[in-house]
């Protein structure tokens, strides 16, 4: 074991002897990044639709979408040691071809249980492509050129998961629900033919070892459990005592050598702040999109396809933004870029919080395109923070943990937006309580990052 290099550092030291940098590698890895994050989102309008087609219940439908958020969740972490100790180009090849057979079964479903089964299988090799994309884009460029390069998949996974109702909107009026899932295939297929003509040929796949899937197992009771808890809290809040096993869950994971190199790269890394800011602000900004979503399809109000189009502003201000906080960071550095970031974004969902039935359209988009400014710069130097100060080794694993940091964000977002619009009429009142909810907690990621000390060498 001693002898053996981790793929992550051998690449590493492959790319200061290449000077050349293969930005083709870091596209492929902004093109998976966008359909992962895309899958996570484009389901959630074709719920009502999913329900009546399969004749099931509204609870039912729903697990069309948790049904692909927990085993991505529960597997980010295990994926990450994994991958470190096999082949990028053989794992990506693997995880995007079953991650596209995965959406055909899904569009083919008859019944509600084959289209569960089918996202369950969709969301662990989905984790898998989580964890690779930024380790792929960090490992295709050198050193100085690494916030540009986490720059691109760091914005395009948060803008499939914006643009994800959009896409979602334009197919269901015009399509049906079963095109949702086939949307991604063309993305797909690109990603693979990159990867296989440029990608080097280096290691090889092994099964996971008997102790990561335990890990898995544990991580994925623990964040079920709390999504549970919050997605029935708003029918019954004793339904929050649900949660309760999720802290001892933990607790025992971290007890196990499976949770030891993700403390180890924290430790390490100084970066534990990072990663929950990263967690604040996707939760800040998740459960900001929902109530707005509900606020515009409410009764008597717009289609499909224009609550879409209005929310496209967000990742229309991200993708301007993006490649700014990326040359941002590698000439002033990451963490003021992140933390201005963080702090635009805040500002941009605070101004939502007097939301009223009379605003327009254009109303909501031009916040919503100041929110996503902020992410696009905030997105690539806050994942370069964490890769940069990676222990050697570790690379896979600092990616898994600030991916599912982010992948928790944006789970928890909607349950806590629902939960907070209980304070009063979902429409008026309890959407903006949601709202500054989301704003308070995207605002904590500013205090993190206002906080972040990179530990001394």
């Amino acid at each position: 074991m001693a002898a053996q290099q981790p793929l992550a550092a051998a690449t590493l030291m492959d790319n200061q002897a290449e000077p050349a940098d293969r930005w083709i590698l870091v596209v492929a890895a902004g093109l998976l990044s966008f359909v992962a994050m895309l899958d996570m989102n484009v389901v959630n309008l074709a719920l009502t639709d999913i329900s009546a087609s399969l004749h099931v219940s509204a609870g039912v439908a729903q697990w069309a979408t948790l049904g692909y958020q927990l085993p991505l969740v529960a597997l980010l972490l295990p994926a990450g040691r994994w991958l470190d100790q096999v082949g990028t180009r053989s794992a990506l090849l693997l995880a995007v071809s079953c991650f596209a057979a995965c959406s055909v079964l899904a569009s083919l479903a008859p019944w509600a249980g084959w289209l569960i089964a089918a996202r369950l299988l969709q969301g662990a090799f989905g984790a898998v492509l989580f964890v690779l994309m930024p380790v792929l884009a960090a490992t295709s460029v050198r050193p100085e050129s690494r916030g540009r390069a986490m720059s691109i998949p760091a914005t395009l996974g948060p803008l499939g998961a914006v643009t994800g109702p959009v896409i979602g909107g334009l197919l269901l009026d015009h399509f049906g629900w079963r095109a949702v899932f086939l949307i991604k295939l063309p993305v797909c297929l690109a990603a693979v033919l990159i990867v296989r003509r440029y990608a080097p040929r280096r290691g090889r796949l092994r099964p996971p070892d008997r102790a990561s899937l335990g890990d898995a197992a544990l991580i994925g009771a623990a964040v079920a459990a709390v999504l549970l808890a919050l997605t029935l809290a708003p029918e019954a809040p004793l339904w929050l005592l649900l949660a309760l096993p999720a802290a001892p869950l933990v607790l025992v994971w971290l007890r196990r050598p499976g949770g030891r190199p993700v403390a180890e790269v924290l430790r390490a890394a100084g970066n534990v702040g990072v990663n929950a800011s990263v967690l604040a602000l996707a939760a800040g900004f998740a459960a900001c999109h929902y109530l707005l979503a509900q606020h515009l399809r409410g009764p008597g109000g717009e289609s499909a396809t224009a609550t879409a189009l209005t929310m496209l502003a967000f990742p229309l201000g991200m993708v301007l933004a993006g490649r700014v906080g990326g040359r941002l960071a590698d000439r002033w550095g990451a963490r003021p870029t992140a933390l201005t970031g963080a702090a635009v974004t805040t500002l941009g969902l605070a101004l939502l919080v007097p939301l009223d039935t009379g605003w327009s359209a254009a109303d909501i988009a031009w916040r919503l395109a100041l929110a996503g400014v902020g992410m696009g710069l905030n997105g690539g130097p806050t994942q370069a923070l964490v890769m940069t100060a990676s222990p050697p080794g570790k690379l896979a694993t600092a990616g898994s943990a600030v991916q599912l940091a982010r992948s928790l964000g944006f789970a928890f977002g909607p349950a806590l937006a629902g939960a907070a619009a209980l304070a009063g009429d979902r429409a008026t009142t309890g959407t903006r309580a949601g709202i500054a909810l989301a704003a308070l907690v995207a605002a904590t990621a500013v205090a993190l990052l206002a906080l972040h000390r990179r530990p001394r060498t």
